[in-house]
């Protein structure tokens, strides 16, 4: 049951992320409709990225409410929110 919320958590704290994201940096062409789309990305990200501070940090007590998940959780959702947010129409 404690991986389940850790679960929800990375998701909740990932939606958060891509919402803080589209605050703190602001495009003038910004189109409608971007807001769900970073937090949709934001969540996924929290998602994959607390995986992967699990399976590294915590490899032998792997549980979803761990320093390392909620870490790697929010670095991996604040890198890809950002790189979407500012990286990605640079490279286009």
């Amino acid at each position: 049951m404690q991986n389940w919320i850790g679960i929800a958590i990375w998701i909740v704290m990932g939606a958060a992320i891509g919402l803080a994201m589209k605050a703190a940096i602001k495009r003038p062409e910004a189109t409608q409709g971007h807001t769900a789309v970073l937090m949709a990305l934001g969540a996924f990200a929290a998602v994959i990225g607390g995986m992967l501070g699990v399976g590294i940090f915590h490899l032998y007590e792997p549980l979803a409410i761990s320093p390392g998940g909620m870490g790697g959780g929010a670095v991996f959702a604040s890198m890809m929110t950002f790189l979407y947010r500012w990286g990605i129409r640079g490279l286009i």
